[in-house]
């Protein structure tokens, strides 16, 4: 009877620990501040001591978000309670890798093409819009698309073109368009584009002058 009894302790000794309702507690907030679950850390099967990198980086984030609180309870004078609280939600949004929409897309576009980053965007509209997690907004595509229309018209074109299906009266698409079919002397179109801009927008004197400089250019040149 006694060796069974020291079998036991020895077996319990040896378990695997089982994490406390607090430290549940606080995982599902991390998980959540990531948009993950459980699996996106704990990688390895339990009890196995195979490598889970992101465990090691998940407790590193931790420390340094324990430290940055601190350093905002001194610099504030305020107790815990009533200082700002910076967690993982703070810079993850809801995003495990926690980078600016931009960033993103010009990197896809970098490494993989215009396609691949137009694709993309629509898969992270589709599962994160609303979410306060990417910057969806207008200007988001028409930057990219500005940015690239003097070395990438056809880049820009299809960004651009991406950025009007999400935003059918967006005057400055329409006339960031119409600039990226100049750079493929493309003018016809590119006066259709401009002419689309100030249908919406007809006070719009920018517009209007791009416009009237590239028919006066069309006369000039003798272009039909």
């Amino acid at each position: 009877m006694k060796f069974l009894v020291f079998l036991m302790l020895v077996s319990a000794s040896f378990a695997p620990a089982q994490p406390t309702p607090d430290l549940m507690a606080s995982m599902q907030t991390i998980a959540q501040g990531l948009g993950v679950s459980c699996d996106y850390c704990h990688t390895a099967p339990r009890g196995s001591g195979q490598p889970e990198p992101k465990k090691d980086i998940a407790r590193a984030m931790i420390a340094m978000t324990r430290e940055l609180n601190q350093r905002v309870q001194t610099a504030t004078g305020k107790p815990a309670p009533e200082a700002a609280k910076v967690e993982c939600v703070t810079c993850h949004r809801g995003v495990a890798i926690p980078r600016q929409l931009p960033d993103i897309l010009k990197a896809t576009i970098r490494e993989k093409g215009v396609a691949a980053a137009v694709a993309q965007y629509r898969e992270l509209h589709k599962q994160y819009y609303g979410r306060q997690a990417y910057d969806f907004g207008e200007d988001t595509l028409l930057a990219i698309g500005q940015q690239l229309a003097a070395v990438k018209p056809d880049d820009a074109i299809a960004i651009l073109a991406l950025n009007t299906e999400f935003y059918p009266q967006s005057a400055r698409s329409y006339a960031a368009l119409g600039y990226a079919y100049t750079r493929k002397f493309d003018d016809d179109t590119a006066m259709k584009y401009l002419q689309k801009a100030l249908e919406i927008e007809p006070e719009n004197g920018v517009i209007q002058g791009q416009l009237e400089q590239l028919k006066s250019y069309h006369r000039k040149s003798g272009t039909r």
